[in-house]
């Protein structure tokens, strides 16, 4: 299936089943959202899992762009990414968990074909304050898939405060031959579904209190299940990162992890700024430079000749057509030229900076902090030149 094909069966499904859809947000949340980013596809449906009434109802389903700080350092590995696409359904006060999870696994097996032996569940197995999840347990017990029950890794929230609950995650075997142990015992097991059960706020104190509505949330990974589905090795195969793959690899020469950071954060960059973000030192624009600046450091390391002007458009084109954006290419190349220019600068005073420091002897954690807070270098950059001195 290409991805266009997974959001259409994906949202037909749920069509079906009397939702009707949510509107996509910008990756930049409304004003007074102290959020940086737009991380779930819940997240800008907050206030409604929290009793507000919506007005699509109470059955949604939608496909939001997401972007996650926290997987950052994980990027380069085959299926974790900065911006990926999210496919949601929501109950607000409706349905529960027990025909969530029921409906998900009909979708998986007979809309998108993924033999019910490759699946896996887990559950929340309870901690001093909640039980666990008896219903969870036995519904995917009773439709034939093995359970494994967890602690934290099964508890959902956004943040140290507020909404939360139990969820249940489905994975997929995406190894060769039969599927073997569980998704805590071998990776090959992929996530690909979490269905989260928002029953609980959680106060500053850690107490936790019932929400006024026992709401449904559930997020799929569009990049994930297309790879899952395609039978690839990694979430860059599929159609929405292999223009920035091949681009990249058609002009460079890198590493595997490092080609996927390179494709992974240049795409980001991109999706960001279609979105109306410019780079800077603070909030979101330093979470922008910081993904242009990381893609640079890799491709310069072998070579600081290297430039993201030697890129086509296609892949520009390619990203704001697959994030529903409405932004020019031309502008978005400038901006990326102008922070590179930017950040050539900052080298260029900084090789001065790394060998004052380093003839006092071996960079300590200190100086690593001086020189990444004070002079905008971070820490593999000035390793680089390290590396370079040596």
């Amino acid at each position: 299936m290409t991805p266009e094909q997974i959001v259409r069966t994906f949202l037909t499904h749920y069509h079906r089943l009397d939702h009707r859809d949510a509107p996509e947000s910008s990756l930049i949340p409304p004003p007074g959202d102290p959020v940086l980013f737009t991380t779930s596809g819940m997240h800008p449906l907050t206030p409604y899992l929290l009793g507000r009434p919506h007005p699509g109802g109470r059955r949604l389903a939608n496909v939001q762009r997401c972007l996650r700080t926290t997987d950052l350092d994980e990027v380069g590995d085959r299926t974790h990414l900065t911006v990926f696409d999210m496919l949601g359904s929501w109950s607000l006060g409706d349905y529960d968990i027990a025909t969530s999870l029921r409906w998900g696994h009909q979708l998986l097996t007979e809309g998108f074909g993924i033999d019910p032996n490759r699946l896996h569940a887990t559950v929340f197995g309870g901690d001093d304050q909640v039980g666990p999840d008896e219903t969870a347990w036995r519904t995917w017990t009773e439709l034939g898939v093995p359970v494994e029950a967890n602690g934290a890794d099964n508890w959902w929230s956004n943040g140290p405060t507020g909404p939360c609950g139990p969820d249940s995650e489905i994975f997929v075997w995406t190894g060769d031959g039969p599927p073997t142990g569980t998704p805590g015992t071998d990776d090959r097991w992929m996530e690909v579904w979490n269905h989260v059960q928002m029953r609980h706020h959680r106060h500053d104190d850690g107490r936790l209190t019932p929400l006024p509505l026992l709401s449904i949330d559930t997020g799929m990974g569009l990049e994930r299940l297309e790879m899952v589905l395609t039978g690839g090795r990694s979430v860059f195969e599929g159609a929405g990162l292999s223009p920035w793959v091949e681009a990249v690899q058609d002009r460079w020469t890198l590493g595997e992890e490092e080609l996927r950071i390179v494709a992974d954060h240049l795409r980001s960059a991109a999706v960001v700024l279609g979105d109306g973000v410019r780079p800077g030192n603070t909030g979101r624009g330093y979470v922008l430079r910081r993904l242009v600046r990381r893609a640079l450091t890799v491709l310069w390391r072998d070579d600081p000749e290297r430039s993201l002007t030697e890129l086509p458009d296609d892949p520009y084109a390619d990203a704001v057509r697959r994030f529903r954006q409405a932004a020019a290419v031309g502008p978005l190349r400038d901006l990326l030229a102008d922070e590179e220019r930017r950040f050539r600068g900052l080298l260029r005073r900084g090789r001065p900076l790394v060998d004052r420091v380093r003839a006092r002897g071996p960079l300590t954690e200190r100086d690593y902090h001086w020189l990444h807070d004070t002079h905008g270098l971070p820490r593999d950059l000035v390793d680089g030149l390290l590396d370079e001195a040596s």
